[in-house]
This record gives C-alpha cells, sequence and structure tokens, in this order.
C-alpha cells in the first residue's frame, strides 16, 4: 500500500479486509496513520472479523484450538472501538479483555478528520451493529451457506435481508442507513465469478444489486489457476466500459 500510494495521486487505497486475528490495534493504527499521510489522505480500512481456516489458526501454537466464530466476534467488538478511540485521540488509555494500550500516543493523527474511513465487513448481528456505529461503508460477501448450492436469486433475497438487517442496526442507535455506502465483495456469491464473464454478465449483477442499495462493487483482479481465474481483456472491458453503461 505504501508503494502504491507513491505512484499514485488519485486512487483510492485500502484494505479488504484487514483481520484482527494478526494485528494488534496500537500499531494497526500507526500504521494507519503513516498510510494516510503518505497517501495525503487516499487509505479507506476495510476490516472484518477474519474465517475459518488459517485465518483462525496462523499465530496459535501447535497444540492451541482455533478461535471460535464466537471468540473472533468478540475480538471485533473489542478491536473495532479501541481502534476507534486510536485514530480520533492523542492519547489513549485502556485495559480489556484482549487488547491493552497504556498511554497510546498517535499525533498527529489521520490526514482524515476525524479519522479515515472504516468499511466494516459483517453479516452476522453482532458485525451489523460495529458497522452501523463506527462504519463509514458496510461490506458483505454475501450469505456463505449460500455459496455451495444456492441460487443468484436466493444470494440476492439473503442480502436483502442483510441489507434490512444493517438498516435495523442504524435506526436503533438513531443513524441514517444511507450515510454509509454499501460494498459487495464479489466471489463469494452462487455466481461465483459469473460478472466477469461479459461486460453485460457485470452489468446485469451490478445493476441488480444497485437495486438492494449497493454503492460500490469489488472485483477480484484475475488470477490463473485459482478460484479467481477469469479473463483478462473482460476484467478491463468492465474497468473502462461498464460504469457508462450503468448510467
Amino acid at each position: 500500500l505504501t508503494a502504491a500510494a507513491a505512484a499514485t495521486s488519485r486512487l483510492r487505497l485500502g484494505t479488504l479486509v484487514t483481520s484482527p486475528n494478526f494485528r494488534h490495534p496500537v500499531t494497526l493504527a500507526k500504521e494507519l496513520i503513516s498510510l494516510d499521510d503518505i497517501s495525503g489522505g487516499r487509505i479507506t480500512l476495510g476490516i472484518g472479523a477474519g474465517g475459518n481456516g488459517f485465518d483462525a489458526t496462523t499465530l496459535l501454537k501447535a497444540d492451541e484450538e482455533p478461535w471460535t466464530p464466537r471468540e473472533r466476534a468478540d475480538r471485533f467488538g473489542e478491536f473495532v472501538p479501541l481502534l476507534d478511540r486510536l485514530l480520533t485521540e492523542d492519547s489513549v488509555t485502556y485495559e480489556g479483555t484482549f487488547y491493552s494500550a497504556t498511554e497510546a500516543r498517535d499525533i498527529p493523527g489521520c490526514v482524515q478528520r476525524p479519522r479515515l474511513p472504516f468499511a466494516v465487513a459483517a453479516t452476522g448481528p453482532r458485525g451489523l451493529r460495529l458497522a452501523a456505529r463506527y462504519g463509514q461503508a458496510w461490506v458483505t460477501t454475501g450469505d456463505p451457506k449460500l455459496f455451495e448450492s444456492g441460487t443468484p436469486e436466493e444470494s440476492r433475497e439473503a442480502i436483502r435481508g442483510q441489507v434490512e438487517k444493517l438498516g435495523k442496526a442504524c435506526a436503533d442507535i438513531g443513524r441514517d442507513p444511507a450515510e454509509l455506502d454499501k460494498i459487495l465483495l464479489t466471489g463469494f456469491t452462487p455466481d461465483r465469478n459469473g460478472p466477469l464473464e461479459s461486460v453485460d454478465a457485470f452489468v446485469d449483477f451490478a445493476g441488480r444489486h444497485a437495486e438492494l442499495g449497493f454503492t460500490e462493487i469489488v472485483l477480484h483482479a484475475p488470477i490463473p489457476d485459482s478460484d479467481f481465474a477469469a479473463d483478462q481483456g473482460v476484467f478491463e472491458r468492465i474497468a473502462t466500459e461498464a460504469l457508462g453503461r450503468l448510467g
């Protein structure tokens, strides 16, 4: 990200998403402040609770049990509010269940005020409450239960339900859900890489999700011989032609 920030001047940069499973909020805050400075205020932090597999085991000893989804949610619920404080206050002291900070100083703070934006990835009620309270954007990959055997129609209906739950979480704290950008990270819905089959396929996919309130559709750059394999030429055409088609 530092290299990309130095080599560009307009492109917005960020993570999608950063996992607390690999990081401490104090050191992450300092890295983000540096990135925000180097980029001239072009950093967005995508952040989520992390997933199963290596996401939950990389820093554990061989005889330790992987963190359960509940444990990851517990850590996430402590991580995000503390990171928010670290990026908005000059000095923070905090003692929690998982994280602590003693006079952690983050001066001069972010270029973006009051701090760089958070794009909070969430599908469950606890994560959606965090997105409603701390997010400037919300990220979803759809309903993981539908990835293997669901249909695109079932996926859109499930995502519609997530949008409604986010709206309720916002209403509970008196926030307008329209204040949050809504981001769909593709590749994890039953469509798989269907949106990358052609420009027409992407325009149809993006249009259907725009109707659900999404402001951004994120595509993986094609990676040969992987789950994200796709035609590079089609990918580039989508980048240059699709926006005009979507109006």
